[in-house]
């Protein structure tokens, strides 16, 4: 089915999606210090793009000036930004292509004229992930809860450390992604990260919904993808609010929502 998308929806889900952003902790917490984030993984199919994608649009609807980089060569960030550039008219945000070591130099120059920076890189061992490893304040790795996905975080974890050398200051984040709605999947998965050094894990997953799919398929982040999937939402917003330092209540986006889908149904409706 497809999305039905015009000016005035557009601009309530923005309206929307700004709610889950409205307020911060003070500057001097450490998540607003984190101003070069990198998403990634050595094992493909953790959905660290749509991870990304997703971090990126939230930031731009609280009106930050950011960068999305596409460290990655398949470009499944840069296509997604087409995409959203022919839907929306303008993205949000700023996006640019990097490969290897030009990740690093690019990076770097860079640093002050965006408020935040998200790579997108990884899916493999490459250079793009080694200099991305360099530059980052924290690194995101995007977990599945299964055995093979886990067992990946060994090698990562041996990269993580070599960069460390250079960059001393780098914290790394894991989360699981697209993560079990049932079953103890999860909790095995949970203990097993939780043993491992270099790492911190967030301890809230992101659970595979169709709604990242579907928003991903229009151009959209899941923030602005109606009908909305207030569950969704609410998994984003919590990692959103530990990664950027959001305060508020982010449980109240769901309600806000749905009244907002029930609105624009019947605008649409009467206008139709």
């Amino acid at each position: 089915m497809k999305t039905r998308i015009d000016a005035q929806a557009i601009s309530q889900r923005k309206r929307l999606a700004l709610q889950i952003v409205s307020a911060r902790v003070p500057s001097s917490s450490s998540q607003a210090h984190s101003k070069i984030i990198a998403v990634g993984n050595v094992k493909g199919g953790v959905g660290k793009t749509t991870l990304a994608v997703n971090l990126t649009i939230c930031e731009a609807l609280h009106g930050t000036d950011v960068l999305l980089v596409d460290g990655d060569e398949q470009g499944t960030a840069r296509a997604f930004t087409q995409l959203r550039a022919e839907t929306l008219g303008l993205p949000g945000y700023t996006a640019v292509s990097l490969r290897g070591a030009e990740i690093r130099t690019q990076v770097r120059q860079l640093r002050n004229k965006y408020r935040r920076i998200l790579i997108d890189v990884g899916g493999r061992d490459t250079s793009s992930l080694r200099a991305a490893l360099t530059v980052a304040d924290v690194f995101v790795v995007p977990v599945l809860p299964a055995t093979f996905d886990v067992w990946s975080l060994d090698p990562l974890q041996e990269l993580i450390q070599e960069a460390r050398e250079i960059n001393t200051e780098l914290r790394t984040i894991v989360v699981l992604n697209a993560a079990d709605p049932f079953g103890k999947d999860n909790d095995e998965a949970a203990a097993i990260i939780r043993e491992k050094e270099s790492f911190d894990y967030f301890a809230h997953p992101i659970i595979r919904r169709k709604a990242f799919r579907n928003a991903a398929a229009a151009g959209l982040s899941v923030l602005e993808y109606r009908p909305a999937d207030e569950k969704a939402i609410h998994e984003l917003g919590l990692f959103a609010a530990h990664l950027f330092g959001y305060a508020g209540d982010i449980c109240s986006i769901s309600h806000a929502n749905r009244k907002a889908s029930l609105a624009q149904d019947k605008d649409e409706r009467q206008t139709g």
